[in-house]
């Protein structure tokens, strides 16, 4: 019993801080500050719904995509890398913003922004579906893997309330705290990138100057 707690209190520590909700709520803000109430909302629902199943997808069946297009987590790590230390520097710039195209309508402009950039890869970044599938493989048995999905759902409903609760917080903080705080997230998600960039590249060049990577 203590073993399953101590897994279950792994699995949910591991996911909520390689998620980090709080610095999802200036990017989350940032994209619905122009949507009334009713339409953010349904961004943050669209947003925390393809999130869980995205990571389910991966936790189930990551290994055997991976190995059928014989792709290595490294190289997630590379691009995934790239893609955030973009994204934070959109963030830095605090320029992060998807303005409605005129030919868009609104239930296309909140899917589109839900799915992307918010719950790829702001939500489920490189980072927690790298570490799904890992967990979900780590699992002893079923019943720890019935512990690890229980974890990634109540992560992802915690994730919701957050958003849902983003406008207060940032109301509070006023506009030129909401630009600081999206510009210190911004610096932290360069620095994230910059650390899954090179954590993928590493083994990819030892492997290339054939130098054996140690365990």
């Amino acid at each position: 019993m203590t073993d399953l707690l101590t897994f279950a209190l792994l699995c949910f520590t591991s996911l909520f801080t390689m998620i980090n909700p709080v610095g999802v709520i200036p990017v989350y803000m940032a994209l619905v500050k122009d949507l009334e109430p009713g339409a953010a909302r349904r961004v943050a629902y669209r947003a925390v719904f393809v999130s869980f199943i995205i990571l389910l997808v991966f936790a189930l069946a990551g290994n055997a995509i991976f190995h059928f297009f014989n792709i290595r987590i490294d190289s997630l790590k590379v691009v995934g890398g790239v893609l955030f230390f973009i994204l934070g520097f959109d963030m830095l710039q605090v320029r992060l913003e998807r303005p409605r195209q005129p030919e868009e309508t609104l239930n296309q402009f909140v899917e589109d922004i839900a799915i992307t950039p918010l719950a790829i890869p702001f939500i489920c970044g490189p980072g927690a579906i790298t570490m799904v599938i890992l967990l979900y493989r780590d699992a002893p048995n079923i019943v720890h893997k019935v512990v690890f999905l229980l974890s990634v759902a109540l992560v992802i409903l915690l994730t919701g309330l957050i958003l849902l609760g983003g406008r207060r917080i940032l109301n509070m903080l006023g506009p030129s705290g909401t630009k600081v705080m999206m510009r210190i997230m911004g610096l932290i998600v360069m620095v994230i990138a910059v650390e899954f960039f090179f954590a993928g590249l590493t083994p990819i060049v030892r492997e290339m100057l054939l130098i054996p990577v140690k365990s």
